[in-house]
């Protein structure tokens, strides 16, 4: 019956946003924010804690400024993910510029599988769907199911209203193995915390864990690694610029050569999050261990 409610509450936003329309509902989402910030601190300690950590140098002042548009930042993007069902193939275009995809398209044209690894930065879902639409292409996006079913339900329907496929984390990773032997496109986001006992890299002069999917399933299968991180503009409209992660002279050790490719990622994504540290999810404990 939990589960049931809340779906209920959730999808209720998605309704109230189509009546308002995506312009308006982004306005309205400070309200959100404001409610979680100050109202209902949900996880907000580990936010300035986080801030804290990459960002030893800032002032009390300037961290807590940070803090709260990182809540507004994903106010907007709560927003816009329940905006999905509503939002129009053009519409979507228009709201996501995508450049250098000429990369992608060519290196897939090429005959090669690839990575398309990115961050939960600015609105990820966006640029999923967005990418597929606009490359005209069927890309397997990697997902961790939710805790409510009939929400993970919902999220799938709307992940694959554009002709995008999901496939889940757990047992069936072995779904992205297959999918990149059979050179396609696979979505990734590879920021959030690994195992205690996994791979650790330097983030922001810290050490921390990670997840080390990516850089085994690119070493295992040959496969090329592009970055696309979307980046929120003045305009509430998104860029990504599409990179190709370099993953050439690597040590010779297997376990080496995941730990590298890992740092590289990590640091590109830093130089990202230094230029807009709101739009980063600093909600989970990033330096756990």
């Amino acid at each position: 019956m939990q589960n049931i409610l809340e779906y209920f509450l959730f999808i209720s936003f998605s309704y109230l946003f189509k009546i308002l329309g995506l312009k308006l509902s982004r306005k309205v989402s400070v309200i959100i924010a404001l409610f979680f910030y100050y109202i209902i601190p949900i996880r907000k300690e580990t936010v300035l804690q986080n801030l804290k950590y990459a960002f030893p140098d800032y002032t009390q002042e300037k961290i807590k400024k940070i803090s709260y548009e990182n809540y507004k930042s994903f106010a907007v993007t709560f927003t816009e993910i329940m905006y999905l069902p509503h939002i129009s193939r053009k519409k979507l275009i228009e709201n996501v510029e995508c450049v250098n995809l000429n990369i992608l398209k060519k290196r897939y044209e090429e005959g090669n599988p690839i990575i398309l690894l990115t961050a939960h930065f600015g609105n990820w879902e966006y640029m999923a769907t967005s990418t597929g639409v606009q490359l005209n292409l069927l890309l397997n996006v990697v997902i961790k199911n939710q805790r409510n079913p009939y929400v993970t339900k919902w999220l799938k329907k709307n992940r694959t209203r554009f002709g995008n496929s999901v496939i889940p984390m757990g047992i069936q990773i072995r779904k992205v193995y297959q999918k990149l032997k059979e050179k396609q496109i696979v979505i990734m986001a590879a920021d959030q915390r690994g195992d205690e006992d996994s791979i650790r890299v330097n983030l922001f002069g810290r050490s921390t864990s990670v997840f080390p999917g990516p850089a085994t399933l690119a070493l295992k299968t040959n496969a090329v690694i592009i970055c696309a991180i979307p980046v929120r503009q003045k305009d509430k409209k998104y860029k990504i610029v599409f990179e190709e992660l370099n993953i050439d002279n690597l040590p010779e050790e297997l376990e080496d050569k995941k730990v590298e490719i890992c740092q590289r990622y990590t640091s590109y994504l830093q130089k990202i999050i230094e230029k807009n540290p709101e739009q980063w999810l600093w909600m989970h404990k990033r330096w756990k261990h």
